[in-house]
């Protein structure tokens, strides 16, 4: 039942936040575990160039230096432990069948770190792409799994890596669809995403839901093949 009193309270009720007030995270430092793979670099390459300060890690830190050298605007290589370490917000960019262990041996290291799972499960035969099902339903969820005590989203599955590292490229027009448990952790990975030019980041339902999202690769994968062309996403009407 409703009563003045209960009628009064509700009116003082804040009014709904804009979803598109989002927060500011050009001081955030990114890692990017996997920055020497295709995917890795390119997204390296485009934030560094937006501003932020990357530093891209792999299995060797020499190779990452190496890398980071040849990205320029001030990305640094390191091993992936210390890239975990010492970045606020790492993004998981490794090869499906090196996502379980990597993450299993950066535990300690990913504790309360914001971690941005971009790794889409796949495979390939000659009919092309298709996905797989991870036991834990997708490759989000098991980073979700192996990383208990960090705070896990996915995003940035629907990229062109050869867009993302072509320097003729001034922007790149998609939609990158951000799923995760916290809103603030999803606003922040929307915020990051809108740093690049021609993207939007656009919240898209909870962990739960990226086996869709990841699978949805192996479908551009065979658009790209037939129309010779770099897909992505765009959400209408919001």
């Amino acid at each position: 039942m409703t009563t003045p009193d209960s009628a009064g309270d509700a009116s003082k009720k804040a009014p709904a936040k804009d979803p598109w007030d989002l927060p500011d995270v050009s001081s955030l430092v990114v890692g990017v575990l996997g920055g020497t793979g295709d995917q890795g670099r390119g997204l390296a390459y485009r934030l560094a160039q937006a501003g932020q300060r990357v530093i891209i890690g792999s299995r060797a830190a020499e190779r990452a230096q190496a890398a980071a050298a040849e990205l320029g605007h001030g990305v640094e290589g390191a091993d992936n432990a210390e890239c975990a370490r010492r970045s606020d917000l790492v993004i998981v960019a490794v090869p499906w069948d090196g996502h379980a262990k990597t993450l299993e041996g950066l535990r300690e290291e990913l504790a309360g770190k914001l971690v941005v799972d971009c790794v889409n499960p796949l495979g390939f035969d000659k009919k092309g792409a298709y996905a797989l099902t991870p036991e834990e339903g997708s490759a989000a969820e098991q980073a979700a799994a192996l990383l208990p005590d960090s705070r896990v989203t996915a995003a940035f599955h629907h990229l062109s890596a050869v867009l993302l590292q072509d320097p003729e490229v001034a922007s790149i027009d998609t939609d990158v669809m951000v799923l995760g448990e916290s809103r603030a952790d999803t606003d922040l990975v929307q915020a990051l995403a809108g740093r690049i030019p021609g993207m939007r980041g656009v919240f898209a339902g909870r962990l739960r839901n990226a086996h869709q999202v990841e699978s949805l690769v192996a479908n551009l994968i065979s658009v790209n093949r037939r129309y010779k062309a770099h897909a992505g996403v765009r959400v209408t009407d919001i």
